[in-house]
C-alpha cells in the first residue's frame, strides 16, 4: 500500500513513529504532508518518508487553508495513494474536500478525530463552527476513527461517514513505565521535596485548559504541608500558578519542573497523578501514570472517564469542583492501602491502550479497506 499522512502541523506526527515504522517494515510506502515540514522528526526522513509542504493553518479563517485543498488534491492525484489518513480538524477538512475525485478512483480516506471540538457541554460557538464542517466532510470519509466513547456515539448518530470506528487513542509504550527502579528518596531530594511527603504529579502544558489551579485550591483547603505538587510542563500560566500558590500559602509545596524527558522516573517518584483538565480527546499522560501504578485523580470529562472509574481506580470530579478535588486528594493521601489498590487496578486496565494493540487495530482497518481493490481510471 501507498499511504499519505496529513496533519496541520508537523508536531502531530510525534504520535505515530511506531505505527509508521511498522508499516514500513511490512513493505508499505508512507509519505507525510504538513505545514512546517522542516520541523518533522528526523526519524521519518531517515526511514525514507517523503515530506510534502502544505499551507494548512490552525486558524480556520486563513487563506492558506484554501490553497491547501488544491495542494492536497494535486499531490494525491499525482502519487495515486491507496490510503490518505488525515489528523487534526483543519487538515482533515481540507483533505476530505480535496480527495472527492480521488475517492472515486479508489483512494480510501481515513480521518482520526482526536476529540471533536463539539461535545456535551461545549460552548455553542463550537457547535456552530465545527459541527457543520464535520457534518459536511463526513460524506467524503471512508473511515472515521474516533478515540473516545462519547465521540464514537456522536459520530454514529450525527455524522454520515461510510464507516465509523472506535480505536482508543494513539497507544502508549507501556514498556517505558514498567519495572522502573529508582531511589525515590534521592529523586525527591533532587527536586527539593521532603522524602516523607505525599507527592502529586501532573504532566502537561501550563495553560487554562489543563486547569492546575483547581488542585492548588484543593491543597489549600486540606492545609497539609506534607502534600507536595509537581508539574512537568511549560506554558503561559507559570507565573500565574506560582503567584496563586503563594497567595494560598502553599508556595513551598508547588514544584514547577519545566519540560522533562524523564516522566517515567517522575511517575515512579510520585504517589498519585492529577489530571484536572477541562477538555480532552483521550489523554495519554493519565495512561502513563496508570502504567506506573499510580492512582489517578481527574476531571470527569469525555475521554478520561473512558478509563478512570470513580472509586475503582481513582477519583473523578467536575473540573471546577474544588471541594470535590479536595475530598479526592484527602481520600488518596490518607490511605496508602487505597493508593496501592487503585495502582494495581490501573496496571491491569491500561493494557488495552498499549501501542502495539492500537497500531494493530489501525493496520487491520487499512487492510480491510484496501484489500484486493483495484483503482478505477480517474478519467472515467
Amino acid at each position: 500500500m501507498k499511504i499519505l499522512y496529513i496533519t496541520t502541523i508537523s508536531q502531530t506526527m510525534i504520535f505515530f513513529p511506531d505505527l509508521i515504522r511498522s508499516l514500513l517494515d511490512d513493505g508499505h510506502t508512507v509519505d507525510i504532508a504538513c505545514s512546517e515540514p522542516n520541523k518533522i522528526r528526523e526519524c521519518y526522513l531517515e526511514w525514507g518518508c517523503r515530506v510534502h509542504p502544505i499551507d494548512c493553518s490552525r486558524s480556520p479563517l486563513k487563506y492558506g487553508n484554501i490553497k491547501a485543498i488544491g495542494q492536497i488534491r494535486r499531490l494525491v492525484e499525482k502519487e495515486q495513494y491507496d490510503i490518505v489518513h488525515c489528523h487534526t480538524p483543519i487538515a482533515a477538512a481540507c483533505t476530505r474536500l480535496a480527495c472527492r475525485k480521488a475517492r472515486k478512483a479508489g483512494t480510501k480516506v481515513f480521518y482520526t478525530a482526536h476529540g471533536f471540538h463539539f461535545f456535551k457541554g461545549a460552548p455553542l460557538i463550537n457547535w456552530l463552527m465545527y459541527y457543520p464542517v464535520e457534518k459536511l466532510c463526513a460524506r467524503y470519509t471512508d473511515v472515521l476513527v474516533t478515540i473516545n466513547k462519547e465521540d464514537y456515539a456522536i459520530a454514529g448518530k450525527k455524522l454520515r461517514a461510510k464507516r465509523v470506528e472506535h480505536v482508543p487513542g494513539v497507544g502508549v509504550d507501556l514498556s517505558r513505565f514498567e519495572n522502573i527502579r529508582i531511589d525515590k528518596a534521592e529523586i525527591r531530594r533532587g527536586l527539593g521535596i521532603p522524602e516523607d511527603a505525599t507527592v502529586l504529579l501532573s504532566v502537561g502544558e501550563l495553560n487554562d485548559n489543563k486547569n492546575h489551579r483547581v488542585i492548588l485550591r484543593a491543597m489549600a483547603q486540606l492545609n497539609d504541608p506534607q502534600i507536595h505538587y509537581m508539574i512537568a510542563g511549560v506554558g503561559e500560566n507559570k507565573e500565574t500558578l506560582t503567584a496563586l500558590a503563594e497567595e494560598l500559602g502553599i508556595g513551598k509545596q508547588l514544584h514547577l519542573l519545566g519540560f522533562r524527558k524523564d516522566v517515567p522516573i517522575l511517575c515512579a517518584a510520585a504517589d498519585a497523578f492529577c489530571f484536572p483538565s477541562k477538555r480532552e480527546g483521550l489523554a495519554v499522560s493519565p495512561m502513563e501514570a496508570m502504567a506506573s501504578g499510580l492512582p489517578v485523580i481527574a476531571s470527569d470529562i469525555r475521554g478520561v472517564n473512558d478509563y478512570i472509574e470513580d472509586g475503582v481506580n481513582g477519583h473523578l470530579c467536575r473540573p471546577e469542583d474544588v471541594q470535590g478535588f479536595a475530598a479526592a486528594l484527602d481520600a488518596v493521601v490518607t490511605s496508602p492501602h487505597k493508593r496501592q489498590e487503585y495502582g494495581e487496578r490501573n496496571r491491569r486496565d491500561v493494557q488495552q491502550f498499549r501501542v502495539d494493540r492500537i497500531n494493530g487495530m489501525i493496520k487491520a482497518l487499512y487492510e480491510e479497506e484496501s484489500g484486493g481493490e483495484q483503482k478505477e481510471d480517474a478519467s472515467v
